[in-house]
């Protein structure tokens, strides 16, 4: 009996054209660099119509949002999404016994947060010692301009690096106390890095003060601070004083545990 014809082999598939998968993939990735529908489509080689439309999906679930000008950043559900993966690495288990220690030598609230595009995003907390809880959480995004981490960030980076962040996410007035002004912001934050380490006075919650350090890793770049976080009436001029030493003691440990010499 003679052999019944096989079926043609289908042709194998073509790996130079991206899924649906690796477009949106694609298209995340490079909003972490780029922010306009032209430059992503440009770094992503895909249509711009493509970019238009992914980003449009990824806005409407809260994986990415408008910028104030006209381009997108990565959104609070990218960001979440972020930290609850990064609480779970290697980076908050290096960093739990300085954390730890920190809580237990000052009493107050400590966060630990990275930085991620134009804002920051607490990865770990620990309460403070105290009868009053703060209100933040891990996952939580953090803005860079009236935060103590976030300023202790911004003052570890270059100044037009500094611009086209503020350019970009904006200074608004979270309280009467926020530094709104771009230009005096600047002029701020060269202070707290000549200083360094950073005052949240009560800029982004009122009736709260912070003290923020950065931290560093193995290749000398700010990714992300560590502060202690207290109610205001807790933390005057003299205990800030006191305290920040420690603050920065412990962004200097983490730092060396991340590899940073």
């Amino acid at each position: 009996m003679s052999d019944s014809p096989r079926p043609r082999e289908s042709a194998s598939p073509r790996t130079d054209r991206p899924g649906a998968v690796a477009k949106v993939v694609r298209v995340v990735e490079a909003m972490t660099e780029h922010r306009g529908i032209s430059e992503i489509s440009r770094s992503t080689r895909l249509p711009t119509s493509t970019v238009h439309r992914i980003i449009q999906e990824l806005v409407s679930v809260g994986w990415a949002r408008r910028d104030g000008e006209s381009g997108y950043l990565p959104g609070v559900g990218l960001l979440t999404l972020a930290a609850r993966a990064e609480s779970e690495s290697g980076i908050t288990t290096l960093a739990r016994p300085a954390v730890q220690r920190l809580r237990d030598a000052t009493t107050h609230t400590v966060h630990l947060a990275l930085r991620h595009g134009d804002q920051a995003v607490y990865v770990d907390k620990l309460e403070g010692l105290r009868a009053y809880e703060m209100r933040s959480r891990v996952g939580l995004a953090i803005p860079l301009h009236c935060t103590g981490i976030g300023k202790a960030l911004l003052a570890a980076l270059p100044e037009d690096e500094v611009r086209g962040i503020l350019r970009r996410a904006g200074t608004p007035a979270v309280t009467s106390h926020t530094i709104d002004d771009p230009e005096e912001l600047v002029r701020h934050l060269r202070e707290v890095a000549h200083r360094g380490y950073a005052i949240d006075n009560e800029e982004n919650e009122p009736a709260t003060r912070c003290i923020g350090a950065t931290v560093y890793d193995y290749r000398n770049s700010p990714i992300g601070g560590i502060s202690i976080s207290s109610m205001a009436f807790e933390l005057d001029e003299q205990r800030v004083r006191v305290l920040a030493p420690l603050v920065v003691g412990a962004a200097r440990e983490i730092s060396q545990a991340l590899g940073h010499r």
